[in-house]
């Protein structure tokens, strides 16, 4: 029983050694010489949202008094 325990365990053990070897390519049809560049990375972007952030709170809020 000891002789097919061990024997059992060294094969899971062997079976782990396999490597994997992953390459993921993130730039799906772009080529190298060309850069793209998202939309939220744009800092006009950010600067209208936070404006229009601050616009909807203050709208939000005026509308709650009771004036």
């Amino acid at each position: 029983m000891l002789l097919l325990l061990t024997t059992y365990s060294s094969m899971l053990t062997f079976a782990q050694d396999k490597k994997v070897d992953v390459d993921l390519n993130v730039n799906k049809g772009t080529s190298s010489s060309t850069t793209t560049t998202t939309w939220y990375t744009q800092p006009w972007v950010w600067v209208i949202a936070v404006a229009v952030f601050i616009l909807l709170l203050v709208a939000i809020l005026k509308s709650g008094r009771k004036d």
